[in-house]
């Protein structure tokens, strides 16, 4: 079962690399205002992402409701490994800005 109290998330950055794709985390906070003060102060662009603590996004997306597998290969680990779900609250940044 996932657990979903609001202290069970955690908010990650991932910034953007020169050609705009999102590499590796460069910041984890366990609130949004902390996490919007460091994108402001340092004029960071990327995506900030509210995950859940101790779940993968593959089966908090599934026990929400948010995807169901379809096909055998939504069930493989390499499918499984990089599963991502617009569903998440996430914002993006340019240079410190909110957009979108």
């Amino acid at each position: 079962m996932i657990n979903s109290s609001s202290e069970d998330f955690v908010w990650v950055f991932n910034g953007c690399t020169s050609k705009g794709i999102a590499e590796f985390p460069s910041g984890v906070f366990d609130t949004l205002e902390l996490a919007e003060c460091c994108i402001q102060s340092n004029k960071l662009s990327g995506t900030l992402t509210k995950y859940p603590i101790d779940a993968l996004v593959y089966d908090y997306a599934i026990s929400n409701g948010w995807f169901t597998p379809k096909k055998d290969y939504q069930k493989e680990p390499s499918f499984i490994q990089k599963f991502s779900s617009p569903y998440l609250e996430h914002y993006h940044y340019e240079n410190g800005k909110e957009i979108w």
